[in-house]
């Protein structure tokens, strides 16, 4: 049976996991920081709960009862369940990454997934990985425009505002062909995480919010029902006659 589409604002998953620190179920560990007084490892969860029958197993991708899979997505070393993301688990880092795998290489002395354009490329700050967010470090202000992102927490590197008012300037002199002028998607920005709905754009979606274009799409395109198909489907409702009889 396919995945149901349930989960939480994090994660797209059909299954609750039984945290080993409290015994409760949450959908996601991050869920439960937010709820508890202490934090969940997710390392250590051994149970979870199929949230189409209810049935409590061992964490597993597919539900041993009515078969629902928990998530396109599952790492059985970080219980991850989520929809694919073309993550993969890299062992030395020891967590899952969003790929896809052979687009990033692991640089042993920064302890973190780069893209491969930064291999032999970048200045590599010791077990950066460790620390705090790597955004904030020097080994990331080497980033290309074209590599902006922190392979690691997908906010901006550096500050956009010129490159967000270039991308502005390129949309604005490139129209969509008409089939997609009204054509809009939805949206998470990586910067501010807003999820908002806005045009669609080969250069780039806006964030409404916050007016970054480091977003991804969340979902398939909204396209509008054609202008003509509209106006003759009111023009059809206006001429058609009145079959009501009267005695």
């Amino acid at each position: 049976m396919a995945a149901t589409r349930v989960g939480c604002e994090h994660y797209v998953r059909s299954c609750l996991l039984k945290a080993p620190c409290c015994g409760k179920f949450y959908v996601c560990r991050l869920c439960h920081d937010g709820e508890e007084n202490h934090q969940m490892d997710r390392f250590k969860v051994r149970e979870v709960k199929c949230a189409a029958c209810n049935t409590i197993q061992e964490a597993q991708q597919i539900c041993k009862e009515c078969e629902v899979k928990f998530g396109e997505y599952y790492c059985d070393i970080c219980h991850l369940f989520d929809k694919d993301k073309k993550q993969y688990h890299c062992q030395p880092c020891g967590i899952c990454r969003i790929g896809p795998r052979e687009k990033y290489f692991h640089c042993t002395k920064c302890n973190l997934c780069l893209a491969t354009d930064l291999k032999d490329n970048h200045k590599c700050v010791e077990n950066v990985s460790r620390q705090n967010c790597p955004v904030f470090f020097d080994c990331f202000m080497c980033l290309s425009r074209s590599a902006y992102r922190c392979p690691l927490c997908m906010h901006s590197a550096f500050n956009m505002k010129e490159f967000w008012e270039e991308r502005d300037k390129e949309i604005a002199q490139t129209p969509m062909p008409s089939e997609y002028q009204d054509t809009t998607v939805k949206i998470i920005c990586n910067d501010c995480q807003t999820r908002c709905t806005v045009s669609f754009h080969v250069l780039g979606m806006k964030c409404s919010s916050c007016g970054s274009y480091n977003t991804a799409q969340d979902g398939g395109l909204i396209t509008a029902p054609p202008v003509d198909a509209q106006q003759s489907a009111d023009q059809t409702l206006e001429e058609e006659p009145n079959t009501e009889h009267h005695e």
